[in-house]
């Protein structure tokens, strides 16, 4: 049985992957530091839903399935915690059998602050971004070069390292020939964001760390994630994962679904021109469980532009609209003066072919599946709070 660690395992996507790996026979152990929820409370954005605790999603988890995934509640930002699941110092905070699971084949590496707008609230969310993420990254990466080498680190990026540039975004790399002569490099980043430029170190300090010491890494750059139910968690309402609607944590496509639910005009920023790359929930849990399989070799830093369709925020607006009048609701658009300093008008031709070579079988933002989003939401109608929904974090 293939042991996998998956860091930052309460989250959004942290806790689907738990499961996905889980019914598959993996032995999977989490671990969390509740440092979203916690954000989530001091700033006062509601989630759509309760979640229950990490330790009581895997008990339920273990009573419906016979199936175990161990808990930790820690802080990966001490290395000390890093290192306790490679040397045998773990202890779980909830388990069926306690005793150390061996070292991991694989890690995948969640286990960050994610939000564009909190990164930039204020001096200290800006800290937190940057200590968190990056000491967090370090800490695997020496945890790995110290006990590990053959374990496999697959780590979400993001599709925001690379702005966007008037050239076409290549998977990760560019060829360049200057004076006569060519070299590969990490294609240019040009992050709008303290938290995307967070992402950026974590992507250099890896390669640092394949170039020096021979480690596997996998960078997944993702788009923005839209969903909220999988296979896994349909087996129980308890199981259903994070889900934020405000702009803080919530991502576009659930923003929007949540405020047509309400009767609020969808938060259009400026021209709704911002285009990007977006991917449905179970191509997420696809892509990191086709990255497993087929794993990067020792001293390469493989990376894959996560993505399965490009849209423009109008266009996700107008799909949106569109599919709620169907199903009775009345939508109305409104285009805010933008909050963020960003291109509103570009050019945004990224490949995204990698992922796809390797198995993955995307699924697309249809109106079938947006109907689904709009029926479960609808069924928490009565718990979203219009006050959070848009607040004008402004950068």
């Amino acid at each position: 049985m293939k042991h996998i660690i998956i860091l930052g395992g309460d989250g959004y996507l942290g806790w689907p992957t738990a499961m996905y790996f889980s019914q598959r026979g993996y032995a999977v152990t989490v671990v969390d530091n509740y440092s979203r929820r916690n954000a989530c409370t001091a700033i006062d954005v509601g989630m759509l839903y309760p979640v229950p605790t990490l330790q009581e999603r895997a008990k339920i988890w273990h009573e419906k399935t016979g199936k175990e995934i161990k808990v930790v509640i820690g802080d990966l930002a001490d290395p000390e915690v890093m290192r306790g699941f490679f040397d045998g110092r773990v202890r779980y905070d909830w388990a069926i059998d306690s005793t150390f699971s061996g070292i991991p084949e694989t890690i995948v590496h969640y286990a960050e602050q994610p939000s564009a707008p909190y990164s930039l609230m204020n001096y200290k969310t800006a800290s937190f971004t940057l200590s968190n993420n990056l000491l967090v990254t370090n800490n695997l990466m020496f945890a790995v070069r110290d006990f590990a080498r053959d374990t496999h680190i697959i780590k979400l990026g993001t599709m925001g390292e690379y702005g966007t540039p008037n050239i076409d975004i290549e998977e990760g790399w560019l060829e360049i020939e200057h004076k006569g002569r060519k070299g590969k490099f990490l294609f240019p980043r040009q992050a709008s964001s303290i938290y995307h430029t967070s992402k950026i170190m974590d992507t250099d300090l890896l390669w640092f760390g394949v170039r020096m010491w021979n480690l596997r890494v996998t960078d997944l750059m993702q788009g923005p994630v839209y969903g909220m139910e999988t296979e896994e968690s349909a087996i129980d309402s308890r199981l259903k994962t994070i889900f934020n609607y405000d702009e803080v944590f919530g991502t576009v496509v659930n923003r929007f679904i949540t405020q047509a639910v309400v009767g609020y005009p969808l938060t259009v920023y400026g021209k709704g021109g911002q285009t990007r790359g977006y991917l449905n929930i179970d191509d997420t849990l696809q892509c990191v469980h086709m990255s497993e399989q087929t794993p990067a070799q020792a001293g390469e830093l493989r990376i894959f532009n996560q993505i399965m369709e490009t849209f423009s925020v109008s266009q996700l607006a107008e799909l949106t609209a569109e599919v709620g009048k169907q199903l009775g609701y009345t939508v109305a658009l409104k285009c805010i003066d933008n909050p963020r300093k960003e291109a509103e008008e570009h050019y945004y031709n990224p490949t995204y072919q990698g992922l796809i070579d390797i198995g993955v079988k995307p699924h697309y933002l249809t109106h079938e599946v947006m109907t689904g989003m709009f029926k479960l939401v609808a069924q928490h109608k009565n718990s979203i709070r219009k006050d959070v929904i848009f607040r004008g974090v402004r950068w």
